[in-house]
């Protein structure tokens, strides 16, 4: 009888967790996103001065803009895709796929009692992926629609001008991009 009064502890089931886990990190990434008003302005557009200065220009704008260019591609993919229903839905499962099998989880993957590591299962997916794309005969839609939407994306980090940026030189160093030969490490960016 000592239980009286006392709050009972309950988890939530295992899929309320992954739900509102997924959530979180959906709010966090989105949270990153730049004002669109400052990447779509027309003001800062032009044409890179040197070589060099395209790929500053590059690495600059992916760090700065990265969340807007992962919605902007997957928009021009999705409008690319409207067109092949078929294709539509085999990137969906992909995508969703990817998301819940890789992306969001933070704790093994258990199937009937076995631990899966994550090597295990990124070879998994990258092979159901091609054997999915290879059988639905949606490789070329989904191929076409993918480098569609890269060549938006770099197009507009070539054009944008990183003058007026204010990029961290230790978030460009975290986010994993390399300086170019002979380039300092400096934290003004490029124009």
């Amino acid at each position: 009888m000592a239980n009286y009064g006392t709050i009972p502890s309950s988890a939530s089931p295992p899929s309320l967790d992954f739900i509102s886990r997924a959530k979180e990190r959906g709010r966090a990434a989105l949270s990153t996103r730049r004002p669109w008003s400052e990447m779509i302005s027309a003001r800062v557009l032009s044409l890179p001065p040197s070589l060099g200065d395209v790929y500053l220009r590059i690495r600059t704008n992916v760090t700065y803009f990265s969340m807007n260019y992962g919605i902007v591609f997957l928009f021009v993919v999705f409008l690319s895709l409207l067109l092949h229903p078929g294709s539509l839905l085999v990137f969906f499962l992909l995508i969703g796929a990817w998301i819940f099998l890789f992306f969001l989880r933070d704790q093994p993957l258990v199937i009937g009692g076995r631990a899966f590591d994550e090597s295990f299962i990124l070879i998994c997916l990258s092979v159901v992926t091609i054997v999915l794309l290879l059988i639905s005969n949606s490789t070329v839609d989904i191929v076409g629609s993918v480098a569609t939407g890269s060549v938006v994306v770099l197009a507009h980090a070539v054009l944008r001008r990183t003058d007026d940026l204010a990029v961290d030189e230790e978030a460009a160093v975290a986010g994993g991009w390399y300086a170019a030969v002979g380039e300092s490490s400096r934290t003004s960016p490029a124009s």
